[in-house]
């Protein structure tokens, strides 16, 4: 099946524009994966991670992120100079949820689109902006859950684990002023 022939299934539209669902998905992700192709035909996958909503929607076809400077390969800046065309996949591991995005990729410099710049730009983020990644949304489709393994970050375990932390700190408590109390009546 043809990125032009992917559709949403129920709703028999095509998906080529994003809903608020998908929107609302998008702006929750700290992370995501891009494909890119090379000259030779060659394909590569490369990581993204940055804040939670890096990755910002300019409108229901459109999204784009800073690209910071990184190991400096440029090697998915360098493919989509030939060929403009990327793959995303966005992760929710807890969820069990992956959305793939299709799109074509516009390298933008930081002066071109000052709008655009100041939308994905994070002034409180350590690393540098290099460029910006515009990205034409040609079709999305949400892929099957089956073989996703649930994985949690360490704020969320922090998060499940600090009910916890909480009682085992008030029953150590309690556990020690009753041997306080055994202690005095012993003597």
């Amino acid at each position: 099946m043809g990125v032009d022939q992917i559709w949403l299934g129920e709703h028999d539209r095509p998906s080529d524009t994003l809903t608020e669902n998908e929107i609302a998905f998008i702006a929750t992700r700290d992370s995501f994966y891009i494909a890119s192709v090379s000259e030779t035909g060659w394909p590569y996958v490369q990581h993204r991670g940055g804040k939670i909503g890096f990755l910002k929607v300019v409108d229901p076809q459109t999204m784009a992120f800073a690209d910071y400077r990184g190991n400096r390969q440029y090697i998915s800046a360098g493919n989509f100079a030939a060929n403009d065309r990327a793959c995303l996949f966005l992760m929710d591991y807890v969820r069990r949820t992956r959305l793939k995005v299709y799109a074509h990729v516009e390298r933008l410099t930081l002066d071109a689109d000052q709008s655009l710049t100041d939308l994905v730009s994070d002034p409180t983020y350590r690393g540098r902006a290099e460029r910006i990644f515009k990205l034409r949304v040609e079709a999305y489709d949400w892929n099957c859950p089956q073989h996703i393994i649930p994985r949690y970050t360490e704020q969320q375990v922090e998060q499940a684990v600090a009910p916890l932390r909480q009682k085992l700190q008030q029953l150590e408590a309690e556990n020690a002023a009753l041997r306080a109390r055994l202690e005095g009546r012993s003597e």
